[in-house]
């Protein structure tokens, strides 16, 4: 039996939709205190209602500093504190490399990458007092173990949250703060939903579980990095993706 997490202050970003309001909805039900920000206030609103357990939203860009020192402010204001940051938020237009354009690098790159640079550094202060600090990516299989045609900007932003992870897990050591990472594979959200019923079919086909995975799933990866019990591990990932990344062809995923 894990130590409870009850009365601890959470922020997810990226927490209106998708992965991000499934970790937000698990830290909920084990009765955490959760702040989630998005970019749509009326969906944030919404979402804030939706989810069990004392959920508050505030509308915010982590592609903008100032943006995500408000969220800190915020979670002080709320809470008196914040005790583990699930930098989640993140964006996937796909555009293939000839096509790829330098606004939309910049605007994956602004978001997925240093969003998480300026939602850590806004936190920071709060997440040493803590005493169990807890920083908690959302990155991918997809740059840091596999590739997808059209996602290089993405592939890309997923890898180099993985290389601030490194560094970051060490300069915090000393603080008692740890740095690790969820690596979610297919999951079933509204994201996954729009690139269509084929793309579903074939990844679920090279799943060897044969079939996506929940945000839930996620949601409890990133709880498990966030319990006491899991204090000794920083600058570490766990790949929850049914095993998608495991077969060596799909011959043989039987």
């Amino acid at each position: 039996m894990f130590t409870s997490i009850a009365g601890r202050a959470v922020v997810v970003t990226g927490g209106t939709r998708g992965i991000g309001k499934g970790i937000a909805a698990v830290f909920a039900r084990n009765d955490a205190r959760v702040l989630i920000t998005g970019r749509d206030a009326a969906a944030g609103e919404k979402a804030a209602a939706d989810l069990p357990g004392d959920v508050h939203f505030v509308p915010a860009d982590v592609s903008r500093k100032a943006d995500c020192d408000r969220i800190a402010a915020t979670a002080l204001e709320l809470f008196g504190g914040t005790d583990v940051v699930c930098a989640n938020a993140g964006i996937f237009p796909g555009a293939g490399l000839e096509e790829l354009t330098e606004d939309m690098l910049d605007l994956v790159l602004d978001v997925n990458l240093k969003g998480t640079f300026f939602t850590v550094q806004a936190c920071l202060p709060a997440l040493k007092q803590s005493g169990h600090g807890r920083i908690i990516l959302t990155s991918s299989i997809t740059g840091p173990i596999t590739g997808f045609p059209g996602w290089t900007a993405y592939g890309a932003s997923k890898a180099g949250q993985l290389g601030f992870l490194r560094t970051a897990a060490i300069e915090l050591a000393s603080s008692g703060v740890t740095v690790n990472a969820v690596l979610p594979g297919n999951i079933a959200t509204e994201g996954l939903g729009d690139l269509g019923a084929n793309y579903t079919s074939q990844m679920t086909s090279a799943i060897p579980m044969q079939k996506l995975g929940t945000v839930d799933d996620i949601g409890y990866a990133a709880l498990f990095f966030a319990t006491d019990e899991a204090g000794y591990i920083t600058g570490q990932t766990i790949v929850v993706d049914g095993g998608q990344v495991l077969p060596e062809s799909p011959e043989a995923v039987g």
